[in-house]
């Protein structure tokens, strides 16, 4: 990875803080001493940043150069037999925020038999091809109840995030999607009526949920993707 891309992995980061309001522009320059019309071009993609100033953002943030590289480079460290491949485990909201995974955020790596992702069809909308595509969370018991018995708890889910279109994979059956409510990820079958998501869960105990999708706004933004395989365990 060169200068120009750890660059853009960093304004992608920064961005996405901002979207979820864990820092400001205000703030970032407080932390950094730079000042804000400075970081506001950084963040306009109408300059780059010195290699002192990107350090000074990085101390601020908490982040490392390492923390920049995607999963993939952290992977490629691991023994690795040939026969598998390896696909990041993360946290609920580095699934659904974080375009391109910090190695500090792996939990840790499922091994899946090689060729298992190959054949995998994509529909993606444009802003999310740039997103690393396979990421996998563990489902808590809780958020696997209104899924059971196809989901159980401490399940592994794992999400192709370049299938975000509520066009049918199949068409015998509906897709099941990681969808972003509030903050939250949560697994259902999805339809979209009157301008609003509508939730479904497998076991009918459960209630129908319903989002409604803000205007400008397209479902597939709430759509982390969708759940390509689900282990559950034994």
């Amino acid at each position: 990875m060169n200068f120009t891309q750890m660059h853009e992995r960093l304004r992608l980061e920064l961005l996405r803080r901002i979207q979820r309001g864990t820092v400001s522009v205000s703030l970032l320059a407080r932390q950094t001493g730079l000042g804000q019309s400075h970081l506001s071009n950084f963040l306009h993609n109408r300059r780059q940043l010195s290699l002192e100033a990107m350090d000074r953002v990085l101390a601020a943030q908490h982040l490392t150069a390492a923390d920049l590289l995607p999963a993939m480079h952290q992977a490629a460290a691991l023994p690795a037999d040939g026969e598998s491949s390896m696909i990041p485990v993360v946290s609920h909201a580095a699934a659904l925020f974080e375009p391109y995974i910090r190695p500090s955020a792996v939990q840790s790596m499922l091994h899946l038999p090689a060729g298992v992702l190959q054949t995998i069809r994509t529909r993606v909308s444009n802003h999310r091809r740039a997103w690393q595509r396979f990421v996998a969370v563990r489902i808590p018991a809780a958020d696997a109840l209104p899924m059971e018995p196809l989901v159980l708890p401490d399940a592994i889910a794992l999400i192709d995030r370049h299938y975000n279109s509520l066009m049918p994979y199949r068409p015998d059956r509906p897709n099941l999607y990681a969808i972003r409510h509030g903050s939250h990820l949560t697994l259902r079958y999805v339809d979209f009526l009157s301008n609003r998501l509508v939730l479904r869960p497998h076991n009918i105990a459960f209630p129908v949920d319903l989002i409604e999708v803000d205007p400008g706004k397209s479902p597939g933004d709430l759509i982390a993707g969708r759940i390509a395989l689900i282990l559950n365990e034994p």
